[in-house]
């Protein structure tokens, strides 16, 4: 089955993308979550139209994603947070606390377009993300989460 996505799906595609999946995929989960639409010839070249019209705009947002990324290389970030016996920590550092610290550091990046290599964090020590700015750019960004010292 053929369809057109209308918004990014992971492990599948990114928005207007055309995509052959199976067809109860299709029609039990992205058709009726509005994630998709049917390919038909119609669908097609209003697709085609709008991917014409979207290629400048594009290029211009791949513009600003790369000087995002060569903002974030520049980027020192240490995570400060409670640690328990051994270095682990009470808790974990996730891919929202990336998100929240590159705030305050103003470098505003939404938490679902980071990925923590491994998962969670749940020790002190060097670490490494994927940052997603745009589907053709993915910059890896390296923190370190620290013991935080008492008051």
């Amino acid at each position: 089955m053929e369809l057109i996505l209308k918004q990014d799906v992971e492990n599948l595609g990114y928005k207007d993308d055309l995509v052959e999946v199976k067809p109860g995929y299709g029609r039990n989960f992205l058709i009726p979550a509005k994630m998709a639409v049917m390919a038909t010839e119609s669908a097609k070249k209003v697709l085609a139209e709008n991917l014409k019209q979207r290629k400048h705009k594009e290029a211009k947002e791949i513009e600003n994603a790369n000087k995002t990324a060569a903002d974030l290389a520049k980027v020192e970030m240490k995570i400060f947070t409670k640690v328990g016996k051994g270095n682990k920590l009470f808790g974990s550092i996730n891919n929202a606390n990336i998100s929240e610290e590159l705030a305050k550091l103003g470098h505003h990046v939404d938490r679902k377009y980071i990925q923590i290599q491994g998962g969670t964090v749940k020790a002190t020590g060097p670490y490494s993300a994927q940052i997603r700015l745009h589907r053709e750019v993915v910059v890896s960004f390296d923190f370190e989460v620290i013991a935080e010292t008492g008051k």
